[in-house]
């Protein structure tokens, strides 16, 4: 066991009959003594949440150099709660737990990830923001549930939720290389030119409209396919037809080119709509 300074956790340990040496806190350090085998260390009060940044970072750079297992003690560690709502979900699913859980597949689910996310929108939408804490709670029920199904496939298709995270950090590491790579840019823009060159290498994908969530609205879907032809580089002509196809998808690049929001804008003038409907019903 190793620890950066004298604590009441070192204490402990050695009052317990454990073997504690005080080395330097770095990340070369570590990794020099986890050559020699499986290494504990004890983190001071604070939870040392740079050397862990660091740490992670670096093996998520190279995973080669060493497996890491973070294990919390006696503070509460921003993210603390996702670990209680692992394993609150792993009981409802488990043997004996919720029939209803057990019951679902991921395609079984699929409306209600759509649902929740439609109704954080709409916490977003009304400026509540403790509607949204609330509605974002039911998204990640939903990624956690998700994930929880997952260890139950065939040994060749399993994952968990820790392969779901792990993705995500190895992804924003991977994507923001102006953070922590090191690499130069200028403006917000040439971050976003940055990320989609990075995207498209890690997908290998064959045309710009690739990788579009096609279960999206299509006032939505027309925007994003015209966004990703601008972004491109390319020049393809609108359709010129009179059917209402081809008269919406104009009036959606029209919206763009003013900077509009077509998928927002109709829907606040459908709610509008319906708050006439409703003073109509009532006088």
């Amino acid at each position: 066991m190793l620890a950066a300074a004298e604590t009441p956790l070192t204490d402990a340990v050695r009052a317990a009959g454990g073997t504690v040496t005080i080395v330097p806190a770095r990340v070369d350090s570590l990794l020099e003594h986890a050559r020699e085998g499986d290494i504990v260390w004890l983190a001071g009060p604070t939870g040392d949440p740079d050397l862990a940044r660091e740490l992670g970072v670096r093996l998520a750079r190279q995973p080669g150099l060493a497996e890491l297992e973070v294990t919390y003690g006696s503070w509460d560690p921003a993210g603390g709660r996702l670990l209680d709502a692992v394993a609150v979900m792993d009981r409802l699913y488990s043997p004996g737990g919720d029939p209803w859980k057990r019951a679902q597949t991921h395609q079984s689910l699929a409306q209600f990830l759509l649902e929740e996310a439609y109704e954080a929108y709409d916490a977003i939408e009304a400026e509540d923001l403790a509607g949204l804490r609330e509605e974002l709670g039911d998204v990640l029920l939903q990624v956690v549930l998700h994930a929880r199904l997952a260890e139950d496939l065939p040994e060749d298709e399993r994952w968990t939720v820790d392969d779901v995270a792990g993705g995500l950090v190895e992804k924003m590491i991977r994507r923001n290389p102006h953070v922590f790579a090191g690499t130069e840019v200028g403006s917000v823009d040439e971050i976003i030119d940055n990320w989609e060159q990075i995207k498209k290498a890690e997908k290998s994908r064959d045309s710009a409209m690739d990788g579009v969530a096609l279960a999206q609205p299509a006032l939505a879907l027309a925007a994003k396919f015209l966004q990703r032809t601008e972004r491109a580089g390319l020049e393809v002509a609108l359709p010129t037809g009179d059917d209402l196809g081809s008269r919406l998808l104009r009036l959606v690049a029209a919206a763009r080119a003013a900077g509009e929001d077509p998928e927002a804008e109709l829907r606040a003038a459908a709610l509008r709509y319906a708050d006439a409907v409703r003073l109509a019903e009532r006088s």
